[in-house]
């Protein structure tokens, strides 16, 4: 907590010297600032945004205004904020999968996301839970591995789609405890659930918020949570380290990104309303109750520290597993 804080005054006093700055230049900002978001609105990534735009707005004294720009795996968003001017009026709702995935996957993305970006702000992550059904005799991680190694070849496991995050992050935790599966895609959360329910796959790793009514209805099994720590909504579920892989993390992010070259003192400016907006004690529970985790606020070097260890996280699943999408 003290860490929090002392961040939190540090990058709140950046930005206020960064005021002074643009009051002798031109205050930034002096029209509505756009926040694009590569997803449709009514999820989580867009409440969050939205969440977001509305207490950045209140500290820039200036709307934010959401733009959904869903597609592509969201490059549409990505690439249409990576060729807007330089400004700090068009910022993106960054997530790993625009900044960190994409550009490993597919080898056609549209824009260069080290080069063409500056993401400013890790915002929240979304861990993941392991989850089983009823008929597997598993209560957690070391069992579920010893039914999986005593059924070699048998066992299923459920995916929303080849390269995404939840696939990607199984292919790291059958690594990490030595078991085969069998890689089953479909075409959402739903179906995947469905099939999982059903016993025709055995094991999924799903966002916490969508599995988390089958959880506490008793039809699925929380084996473990993949964040750092447990989480509020499922206190007595532990995380796949405290179960015997203490080097063991996998969580998406959503932060804030802004075109490269933007100035730094809006970049400053920007950074001290969404550590303002995130700061927000409403803010951090209503989010808490959804399975997301809002982060603390970090300043550029930090955030840029956080992306690179994400790329090496997810760079070496990749590689290891050679998954490419075109």
């Amino acid at each position: 907590m003290q860490r929090w804080i002392s961040t939190w005054r540090a990058v709140l006093g950046a930005g206020a010297l960064a005021c002074a700055q643009l009051a002798a230049a031109g205050a930034f900002p002096d029209r509505p600032v756009k926040l694009v978001v590569p997803y449709t609105p009514g999820g989580s990534a867009d409440q969050l945004a939205r969440a977001l735009a509305d207490g950045m707005g209140r500290e820039l004294r200036q709307p934010v205004v959401v733009e959904n720009r869903p597609g592509a795996n969201t490059m549409i968003a990505a690439t249409s904020v990576a060729r807007a001017p330089a400004d700090g009026y068009t910022v993106l709702l960054a997530s790993n999968a625009s900044m960190v995935l994409n550009p490993m996957l597919y080898k056609k993305v549209g824009y260069d996301a080290r080069r063409d970006f500056k993401v400013i702000s890790v915002a929240a992550e979304i861990p993941l839970v392991v989850v089983t059904n009823t008929q597997v005799p598993a209560a957690n991680v070391r069992e579920f591995a010893g039914y999986a190694k005593a059924n070699a070849g048998k066992l299923n496991y459920a995916s929303v789609g080849l390269g995404n995050p939840l696939q990607l992050a199984t292919e790291m935790l059958k690594t990490e405890l030595g078991i085969d599966l069998t890689h089953v895609p479909y075409n959402g959360s739903a179906p995947a659930l469905a099939a999982l329910l059903a016993n025709d796959v055995q094991l999924m790793i799903d966002v916490v918020s969508t599995s988390l009514p089958h959880i506490k209805a008793g039809k699925l099994k929380a084996l473990a949570v993949t964040s750092k720590e447990r989480l509020e909504v499922l206190p007595d579920v532990p995380t796949v380290a405290e179960s015997g892989h203490p080097s063991f993390q996998a969580a998406t992010w959503f932060g804030l990104a802004v075109p490269a070259q933007t100035p730094p003192e809006a970049v400053a400016r920007l950074q001290a309303a969404a550590a303002r907006a995130t700061g927000d004690a409403p803010f951090r529970q209503t989010f808490a109750a959804l399975g997301l985790v809002i982060q603390r606020p970090r300043d550029s070097a930090e955030v840029q520290r956080y992306v690179d260890a994400d790329r090496a996280r997810w760079g070496s699943v990749i590689q290891a597993n050679h998954i490419a999408l075109d």
